[in-house]
């Protein structure tokens, strides 16, 4: 079964390290990253962007792919399924097809309208027993559709949004989607820290886990960071393992691909890619 990434997420926290979220766009994606997490017994949150939602053909056909997933599977470790960067909209979609969590995205609007929101979402939220995760300050690069500056944000809104009962705080601290410049400055671990002091005990996330080096993961973990996300590397694995696949000329004797053969180097790229993250993340074994 499905559960709020809460417990998980508090759990993370008092024991210094981040649960992954990795974000799954069809049927293999979501089979691979379910099958590591159980074979390394890591708690795992399904992260789904608004287009992978549409691309799916719809939230109510994630949830009950990923539900069945679980059970076939015997999938024992918790499991959260999560809506990524969503909208106002795309939030109670979300909620009413059975997700177990949502982020409500707010970082584009006034603060103010953003507290609005995400005060009326906190309440829905409360009553179904869903965690949410908010956002204060743009994460930099494009995901999905949904651009960022990549600005720092300001330790007391952070504190006004967590004040309002969220479950998680995403908090740009220099983090960009996709992969990272050659100029990248780097997290900035002051900002972590004055915004660590104003939220106190609220589970942080970081987005854009893919090309942080090591040693900013670990001491963005150690600060507060109790959930991470990983998206662009799994999609770069996915693609290159397929690419050698089809190059290598491996079809039906001119007969085409089958497609299970075809996505299979791909599937394994991306457990091996999940199954490092979780291994560097600190995760593996806390289910």
């Amino acid at each position: 079964m499905l559960v709020s990434a809460k417990e998980m997420l508090e759990k993370a926290r008092d024991g210094k390290y981040a649960v992954g979220q990795f974000n799954i766009n069809n049927l293999e994606w979501t089979k691979a990253v379910l099958l590591t997490a159980e074979e390394l017994k890591s708690p795992v949150i399904l992260g789904v962007s608004e287009g992978a939602g549409k691309y799916m053909t719809g939230y109510k056909t994630v949830t009950a792919m990923v539900k069945a997933m679980i059970e076939e599977l015997k999938i024992s470790v918790p499991v959260a399924l999560h809506l990524d960067h969503g909208s106002y909209d795309g939030c109670y979609k979300c909620i009413e097809a059975g997700f177990s969590s949502i982020m409500f995205d707010g970082s584009h609007y006034p603060i103010a309208e953003n507290v609005e929101k995400t005060t009326e979402l906190v309440k829905v939220c409360n009553e179904k027993g869903l965690s949410i995760e908010a956002e204060v300050g743009s994460i930099g690069g494009e995901e999905d559709g949904v651009v960022g500056m990549g600005e720092c944000a300001d330790p007391d809104e952070c504190k006004q949004v967590a004040d309002l009962g969220v479950t998680m705080l995403a908090a740009g601290i220099g983090n960009i989607h996709g992969k990272y410049p050659a100029n990248w400055a780097g997290l900035s671990f002051d900002t972590l820290a004055a915004i660590k002091d104003k939220v106190g005990s609220m589970p942080l996330v970081l987005h854009g886990g893919t090309g942080i080096p090591e040693d900013q993961i670990k001491k963005a973990i150690s600060l507060g960071v109790a959930k991470i996300n990983v998206n662009t590397e799994c999609q770069l694995t996915f693609a290159e393992a397929t690419r050698k696949y089809i190059e290598a000329g491996k079809d039906l004797e001119g007969k085409g691909f089958d497609p299970r053969k075809l996505l299979a180097p791909g599937t394994d790229a991306i457990k091996a890619t999940v199954k490092e993250k979780m291994e560097l993340f600190g995760s593996v074994g806390k289910a």
